[in-house]
C-alpha cells in the first residue's frame, strides 16, 4: 500500500493487517497438520470419531469469520458516510481526461490532463503529473461528486483510499479527509477506452490560507 494519506486509509491498512494476520495463523496450523499426517504412519481407532473435535473445529471458525466481519462492516460503514463536508467538488470523467468544478465557488471550473513526456521537468513523475492540480485544504473533510461525460472511469486515489466509479447519467459520491500537506497521485482505475491509462490525477493538498488565496487567483482569473 501507499503510505495513507487519510485516516479511512489508515483504518484500511490496519483492517488489512488484521485479517492477513488470522489468515497467517490459518495457514500455518492447516500447514502443519497436513504435513504431521504425510509423514505419521501411526494408527489410532479412536480418533476415526470424536464429536467434541468436530463441534470444537465447526464452532472456532466461526468466531473466526466474526473476528474479520465486524471490522469490515464498520469500515463499510464509515466509507458510505458523509457527514458535515466543508467543502464539495464535482469531478467529470471524460475520453481521456479529467474535469474539475468547485460547486461552492462560482466559476471555478478547469480541465486536467497528462503532462506530455516531452514536458516533464526534473522531479516529475511519468504518466502522472497533471497541468491543473486539484488543489483543496488539508484536515477539512472534502466531498467528491463524480460523474462521466461519455463512458465509464472510476476516480482512484490510493493514498487516500478513495475509489468511486464515474458513470455517464449518474453522480456517485464519497468523501476524504487529508491530514497532511503533499501531493497524492492516482488514476482512471476502469478499462475505458484506448489512453485509459492517461488519465492521471494530482491531488495537492494545502493549509487552508494558502486553499483561500488560491481560490482568490482563480476567481479573479476567470472574471477577468
Amino acid at each position: 500500500f501507499q503510505e495513507a494519506a487519510s485516516p479511512m486509509m489508515e483504518q484500511m491498512v490496519y483492517f488489512h493487517d488484521h485479517t492477513m494476520m488470522i489468515l497467517l495463523i490459518i495457514t500455518v496450523m492447516v500447514g502443519y497438520v497436513m504435513l504431521s499426517l504425510c509423514w505419521n504412519k501411526q494408527l489410532n481407532r479412536n480418533l476415526l470419531d470424536g464429536q467434541k473435535i468436530e463441534t470444537a473445529w465447526t464452532i472456532l471458525p466461526v468466531f473466526v469469520l466474526i473476528m474479520i466481519a465486524m471490522p469490515s462492516l464498520r469500515l463499510l460503514y464509515l466509507m458510505d458516510e458523509v457527514s458535515e463536508p466543508s467543502i464539495t467538488m464535482k469531478t467529470v470523467g471524460h475520453q481521456w481526461y479529467w474535469s474539475y468544478e468547485y460547486s461552492d465557488f462560482n466559476h471555478i471550473e478547469f480541465d486536467s490532463y497528462m503532462v506530455p513526456e516531452s514536458d516533464l521537468e526534473k522531479g516529475m513523475f511519468r504518466l502522472l503529473e497533471v497541468d491543473n492540480r486539484v488543489v483543496l485544504p488539508m484536515q477539512a473533510q472534502v466531498r467528491i461528486l463524480v460523474t462521466a461525460a461519455d463512458v465509464l472511469h472510476s476516480w482512484t486515489v490510493p493514498s487516500l483510499g478513495v475509489k468511486v466509479d464515474a458513470t455517464p447519467g449518474r453522480i456517485n459520491q464519497t468523501s476524504f479527509f487529508m491530514n497532511r500537506p503533499g501531493l497524492f497521485y492516482g488514476q482512471c482505475s476502469e478499462i475505458c477506452g484506448a489512453n485509459h491509462s492517461f488519465m492521471p490525477i494530482t491531488i495537492e493538498s494545502v493549509k487552508t490560507k494558502t486553499f483561500i488565496n488560491w481560490i482568490q487567483k482563480m476567481s479573479e482569473a476567470s472574471l477577468g
